[in-house]
């Protein structure tokens, strides 16, 4: 496992779209699904990454907290299933129906969509305003497995308050960290090294 910050995508930049099934439903979602909310936070997570596993019931929390609010949510796993099997679309499906996710959580099989959005590590959170233009890119909050912070999703909530309320968002942002996305072979990125 390589610890891996995020890229920290310039902010205003416009949300890519994609087109991808949701594991659970097998609906197709895209920017398109969203287009009544105010807000879109698109988290890169899988299911064996342990800084996923470390702050898994705050994601699934996220989605009751903010069900009834402007906010869309949309989760995608993009790992190389063939050497990381827990991130294949079925194991993702019982994931997301052992945490109650109430979004959508999606398999980027060619890894185009986590390319096109810059990801690079397990969790990656990028939030976007009413014009899916990037308000928030960075940590759900300070907590790590090791480092004994309670997990409260302190920074992505405050910045998700903030889009919502038409508030300034705070320009400190730190990167989110993680496990490496699992690229697979010779597709990984000229921004990963």
């Amino acid at each position: 496992m390589a610890l891996t910050p995020s890229t920290m995508l310039a902010l205003c930049t416009k949300a890519p779209d994609f087109q991808l099934p949701d594991v659970v439903s097998n609906e197709k979602i895209s920017l398109a699904t969203f287009a009544d909310k105010k807000a879109l936070l698109v988290m890169f997570i899988c299911r064996h990454c342990p800084f996923v596993k470390h702050i898994k019931d705050e994601l699934a929390k996220l989605g009751k907290d903010y069900k009834n609010q402007s906010l869309g949510i949309v989760a995608i796993s993009t790992n190389d299933v063939e050497n990381y099997p827990d991130d294949a679309p079925e194991k993702l499906k019982e994931m997301a129906l052992e945490l109650g996710f109430t979004f959508p959580f999606c398999y980027d099989e060619t890894q185009e969509v986590a390319k096109a959005y810059t990801a690079a590590c397990t969790p990656d959170f990028f939030l976007f305003d009413h014009n899916r233009e990037l308000f928030y890119r960075g940590q759900l909050d300070d907590s790590r497995p090791s480092n004994g912070i309670p997990v409260t999703g302190k920074d992505l909530r405050a910045a998700i308050d903030a889009v919502l309320n038409d508030q300034p968002v705070s320009q400190d942002q730190k990167p989110s960290v993680g496990c490496n996305i699992k690229w697979k072979a010779g597709n990984a990125p000229s921004y990963y090294n």
